[in-house]
């Protein structure tokens, strides 16, 4: 019998196309080495050329999910992605509060607040963006936005180093103990520099971009391993650091699928040595 692995439970909506979402989730935390669990949120339709529609699962259905795993199976770490409502926002923070889940227990909670495709639009409401910030940001142990969602949260349009800041700073102010501002959305930049700061301790991570069209899922998969990290018991700025050399390796070994943007690939992990297989 070998040794049970660390558990990771992911809140999150469906992608049918396998790229992004639940999906990204579970590739993640498999490659990761950690049993991954979940919550859905939503089903979504959609493949490469994008979302052509979604059906929201009923709250006390997505509640259920989550007291079900935690209350047998335990979690050493959690993470959201696309919650959907303001309603589904609100039930799961209260359940966490249920199940000892977040910043001020002792199992880590990332949100990736999943509020802005990947061509900038928005995805949520108003009343769900603001409960994400009165709801779930004073619970995360991380928040990790792209700068689009940066912008939606906040209203500051990252141009640069001082707008990121200032941009983390906005952020910290909604509760969160720490906030990653992706940087892969500057694209004036020749590197992607993401920045973790929890308002004293500031850290810009630097990393190589990748000239591919296949992008798709990037910010799940890299929140993902990050949560990955956070269950085997890595400190923050460690776990964002290898979510972070994790998602570079992903990118390169991105794919086509389909007719639009492929998926990012964790497949790699699967032997180093050959990540073609």
């Amino acid at each position: 019998m070998t040794a049970t692995p660390r558990t990771a439970l992911t809140i999150a909506g469906s992608d049918s196309g396998g790229g992004a979402g639940i999906q990204a989730d579970l590739r993640t935390f498999f490659a990761c080495g950690v049993h991954g669990m979940t919550a859905i949120t939503a089903v979504t339709v959609q493949n490469s050329l994008g979302v052509q529609g979604f059906t929201e699962i009923d709250t006390e259905t997505v509640v259920a999910q989550i007291k079900a795993v935690a209350g047998d199976m335990g979690v050493d770490a959690a993470k959201t992605g696309m919650l959907a409502t303001a309603e589904i926002i609100g039930a799961v923070a209260k359940t966490l509060d249920d199940v000892h889940i977040g910043r001020d227990t002792n199992v880590p909670f990332v949100v990736d607040p999943v509020a802005a495709s990947m061509h900038g639009n928005a995805l949520l409401r108003e009343d769900a963006l603001e409960a994400i910030r009165t709801e779930l940001f004073p619970r995360a142990t991380l928040v990790t936005p792209n700068l689009d969602e940066v912008r939606l949260l906040t209203g500051i349009e990252v141009t640069g180093p001082d707008s990121q800041r200032a941009a983390a700073d906005a952020l910290l102010a909604f509760g969160p103990q720490w906030v990653l501002v992706k940087g892969g959305h500057l694209y004036s930049d020749p590197e992607c520099v993401d920045l973790l700061s929890d308002g004293t301790h500031v850290v810009e991570l630097t990393g190589r971009r990748h000239d591919t069209p296949h992008t798709h899922g990037g910010g799940d998969t890299m929140a993902s391993a990050i949560t990955a990290g956070l269950a085997k018991g890595l400190g923050v700025p460690d776990a964002v650091e290898t979510g972070k050399r994790f998602i570079e390796r992903s990118v390169i070994e991105s794919y086509p699928l389909g007719a639009g943007v492929g998926p990012v690939s964790p497949f790699w992990r699967l032997d180093d040595s050959d990540p073609r297989g």
